[in-house]
């Protein structure tokens, strides 16, 4: 016993009109083809869906029963259809972001909330590791796009600059430098840091020693086999400094404050880019990086195609 889609509409919008002429009004199609294959559907069940009169039609017991079936096949098969037809646009489906920085403010954490807002159907899955380990997920497909500070020359991978964040100092609320509103590179000549030893802190201490060596400073930075979350929550109980990006500073902690630093005019900033493989073909990806050309007003390639 066999029946399509197309039949299930017809005797639904039969019933749901109470006749043939005004359902294949509805459906925009002749009545003779509505009547013919609902004719053919009864043939095939070995049952009569409606009882014909001039005032119309009305089902039968076997309608009755046919179309609560019906009615539940069709809501499936359209939410079937529905569901593949977003996956297919990159609405729906799952896109792993990966990245090695805090997510408590700035752009990546905007740009991850727009993104899901705008696809309230996508799994957005996000993974935080270094950056070796997100290299790794890339050449596994268990990452789709991994967004670092910095930018790395990986020649395997299709990559682009995405944003700039501005540097800020973490410091104790009763540290002198935090009477200033702004900071400067030379301010902090004479301090003492520490950092993580996780993904970014070693990028953040290369990009401190350059700053700082430009004036000459002996600069003295510990890296601690901690946490980025644990070396904070120990400055404000103590004398040190660390420098974090933008998208750490949505979170406090006691006696701690943040303090944007200046080089001679302009603020600090660091790049962040995004890495992802050419031959991904994950419409939730191209999606994905069609906000963020849009968002922060960029151009770049996915699969040879120009985005932007």
């Amino acid at each position: 016993m066999s029946f399509d889609i197309r039949q299930l509409r017809y005797v639904l919008a039969a019933a749901d009109h109470g006749g043939f002429y005004r359902a294949a009004r509805a459906l925009n199609i002749d009545q003779s083809t509505l009547s013919r294959a609902i004719l053919r559907l009864e043939r095939t069940l070995g049952a009569e869906l409606f009882i014909r009169s001039r005032a119309g039609v009305s089902p039968t017991d076997a309608g009755l029963q046919f179309l609560r079936g019906a009615r539940t096949m069709l809501a499936s098969a359209d939410r079937m259809v529905e569901a593949s037809r977003a996956a297919g646009l990159g609405k729906a489906g799952i896109l792993t972001i990966g990245f090695n920085s805090s997510v408590s403010a700035g752009h990546l954490r905007a740009t991850l909330i727009e993104a899901q807002r705008a696809n309230p159907d996508l799994a957005i899955e996000g993974m935080e590791a270094d950056r070796n380990t997100l290299f790794a997920g890339l050449d596994s497909d268990a990452v789709d796009i991994a967004i670092l500070l910095g930018e790395v020359e990986r020649c395997e991978y299709l990559h682009a600059a995405f944003w700039s964040e501005r540097v800020f100092v973490a410091l104790a609320s009763d540290h002198p430098l935090a009477a200033r509103d702004i900071v400067h590179w030379t301010d902090l000549r004479d301090q003492r840091f520490i950092l993580s030893a996780a993904d970014p802190g070693p990028d953040i201490r290369d990009m401190l020693l350059g700053r700082l060596w430009k004036s000459g400073a002996d600069t003295s930075i510990a890296l601690h086999a901690v946490s980025r979350e644990a070396v904070l929550s120990m400055i404000g109980e103590t004398d040190f400094l660390s420098i974090v990006c933008e998208g750490s500073t949505g979170t406090q902690y006691p006696n701690l404050v943040y303090r944007p630093v200046h080089g001679e005019q302009d603020p600090a900033l660091i790049t962040y880019s995004g890495y992802w493989r050419q031959d991904n073909g994950n419409p939730a990806l191209k999606r994905f990086l069609d906000l963020v050309r849009r968002r922060y007003q960029l151009s770049f390639t996915h699969n040879g195609e120009e985005i932007g």
